[in-house]
């Protein structure tokens, strides 16, 4: 036992966490080690300390402790070493008697965590509120109330060889694709990372490469995340991120909400063609816009070109780059008071956006009709919040296509986007599913919002992978 506690002091040295209580009982003397900052220190006093000087003659082993004096829920032996160091670096507790041979580990966890609380990025109007924190313990639990099924698993994996974070699979076992399960277990093990801190570090390895678009879900709400594992997906935790992941994701999801399933079924539908009407709007109004007055001029009404015109004089950039360089100002005022603290950014966004807009049309800079443009468009990406980042850099991308070639340029550059969605794929499963396959899933919970009876029992099953493929190829 000497050398392992020697092993412990020697790679936790220099830390003033790490403490040593050296306990006298009826087995000789045992030291205890353990990290105060995350054991409840209250609860090694009554229930470690406190048995182990009350030892009685008939305790000869180190089975009998765990059997009769430790009266712990979650206890045992540590393998070697490295194990011991690792409960100790958990917020376990380790007890090392000089005359034994096995080192004994009790879980004792006591560290500050955040509250469950409302996320902040995904706000409902109906619906739970319940949002996932950074202990991950937590998260399991708010899973475990949503789903009382024996076949659910959290599996644990550790990630990092510096940091040694865990990174817990959820899936229900017999729903979810074995090949599934085994491609994302296989893609975690095999990453070389010195330490992960947020769940980005399992996406990008997730993800499908060489693309703007998100091919694996985020949520911070439980009953999202539970009911994508009722689907037969995998998900993935990771300890100190309230972001949980989940594969495979598709790309209608960016147009589902959590309270569309809370709300009146006719009304989630019509705010849901909404969103992908704001996605058109976002993705194609400013390359329609610079294509019809920089070459089809001649197919609108006179009155509107000569509005335009007038509105235009003095204005010393083309029609392209004068869109170009408000939707970039639009950028910065949003990335500002997304950045600075939510009491000045929200009234930063609106005063530097009604100053910025006015003064660039006094100034000449830009034209009124721009300006609506623009800002249309920008409203338009808040619809869809998770295709944000992609919709706005593919705008840019139509646009000046648009400059070039006119209407033709972005009925091309549709094509291409819808080329680039087709040959993206989430986890092997194409990420446009399920169109291509409206002969099987019909309208259940794609464009209109199915009835909740159909879309419960719409899970993907087994066999599913291979069927999708075919169909969409």
């Amino acid at each position: 036992m000497q050398k392992d506690l020697d092993f412990l002091k020697n790679k936790l040295k220099n830390s003033f966490d790490v403490k040593y209580r050296e306990v006298h009982t009826a087995l000789g003397e045992a030291t205890i080690v353990f990290i105060d900052v995350l054991c409840s220190t209250q609860f090694i006093s009554e229930y470690i300390v406190e048995p182990l000087t009350q030892i009685k003659e008939n305790i000869n082993t180190e089975d009998d402790v765990l059997k009769k004096v430790l009266n712990i829920n979650i206890l045992g032996f540590s393998k070697d070493q490295e194990d011991t160091l690792l409960h100790v670096l958990s917020g376990d507790v380790v007890i090392l008697f000089n005359d034994f041979q096995k080192v004994i580990y009790c879980e004792t966890k006591g560290f500050v965590r955040r509250g469950v609380g409302t996320p902040i990025t995904e706000a409902v109007v109906k619906g739970p509120r319940e949002g996932f924190t950074e202990a991950f313990v937590d998260n399991v639990t708010l899973v475990r109330r949503r789903i009382k099924n024996a076949n659910l698993k959290f599996e644990p994996l550790y990630v990092g060889n510096a940091s040694q974070t865990v990174v817990c699979l959820s899936y229900i076992e017999g729903l979810a694709p074995k090949e599934l399960i085994d491609e994302v277990r296989e893609k975690i093990n095999s990453l070389d990372y010195e330490f992960i801190l947020d769940t980005n570090y399992i996406e990008a390895t997730l993800r499908a490469n060489k693309t703007v678009f998100d091919t694996v879900g985020y949520t911070e709400k439980a009953d999202e995340l539970c009911a994508k594992i009722l689907e037969g997906r995998v998900a993935v935790m990771v300890d100190g991120t309230p972001f949980v992941i989940s594969v495979p994701y598709f790309f209608l999801e960016n147009f589902q909400t959590p309270d569309d399933y809370y709300l009146n079924r006719y009304f989630t539908s019509f705010t849901r063609i909404l969103r992908w009407l704001a996605f058109f709007i976002a993705m194609f109004l400013p390359a329609l816009y610079v294509s019809l007055v920089t070459h089809h001029f001649s197919i609108l009404p006179s009155s509107f070109v000569f509005r335009l015109a007038v509105a235009r004089a003095g204005v010393p950039f083309p029609i392209v780059a004068e869109v170009i360089i408000m939707m970039i100002l639009f950028q910065l005022i949003k990335e500002a008071g997304l950045r600075l603290p939510q009491p000045i950014g929200t009234s930063m966004s609106i005063v530097a956006a009604l100053i910025l807009g006015d003064a660039a049309v006094g100034a000449g800079i830009a034209s009124k009709i721009t300006i609506i443009v623009v800002a249309i468009s920008t409203v338009s990406y808040f619809l869809i919040p998770k295709l944000y980042g992609s919709v706005s850099m593919w705008t840019i991308l139509i646009t000046a296509t648009s400059a070039l070639y006119g209407l033709p340029g972005v009925v091309l550059m549709g094509m291409i986007l819808i080329a680039h969605l087709g040959n993206l794929n989430s986890c092997g499963y194409p990420y446009l599913f399920p169109l291509g396959s409206l002969k099987s899933y019909k309208f259940k919970d794609i464009f209109f919002r199915g009835s909740l009876d159909k879309i419960s029992n719409g899970i993907i099953k087994k066999d599913d992978k291979n069927d999708i493929e075919e169909k969409v190829n």
